[in-house]
């Protein structure tokens, strides 16, 4: 009996550093890569260079202009891109845009009417990108809702 509970008191012991044994090394992912098990996130890439240029056009196909910039918010969020169409700007909100860029283009869901709608600005005139009532009244005319700002703490 005295040999049993050593026995069962020795394998309680143990028992962890065996399990630890037995479990699987990690395996190396190379970047773009997925791990063995996990699913692959497939949310569209973009980079800046891809973007600038693109042929911007609305609902009918109707084209308004290019993507001459991009703006982002103080924590580095994409939050707008600026569309040239012969020298008067508009903003437009990122989530706004379909891209398709292989084709270089980006569609917005907006119809004609709306766009005159929409206020211009020059290049020596832009708006304040983040005040309220600027950010609210852009997004809406898309039929979108400005998502929170983060506001970073710049005294660190």
């Amino acid at each position: 009996m005295k040999r049993l509970l050593i026995t069962a008191a020795l394998l309680a012991l143990t028992a962890p550093v065996f399990a630890q044994a037995t479990k699987p090394a990690p395996v190396p992912v190379q970047p773009g890569q997925v791990r063995p098990g996990e699913k692959e996130v497939t949310t569209p890439t973009f980079r800046a260079k891809e973007v600038l240029g693109t042929k911007v056009s609305i609902t009918g196909g109707t084209e308004i202009g290019t993507v001459e910039d991009l703006v982002f918010d103080d924590a580095g969020n994409l939050e707008y891109m600026v569309v040239d169409n012969g020298g008067k700007l508009i903003t437009v909100p990122w989530e706004a845009a379909k891209f398709d860029l292989g084709k270089k283009t980006a569609t917005l869901s907006i119809t004609q009417d709306v766009y005159k709608t929409i206020p211009t600005y020059t290049t020596t005139t832009y708006p304040s990108f983040y005040t309220p009532t600027y950010r609210t009244d852009i997004y809406k005319v898309y039929g979108l809702t400005p998502r929170q700002l983060r506001v970073l703490d710049r005294r660190r």
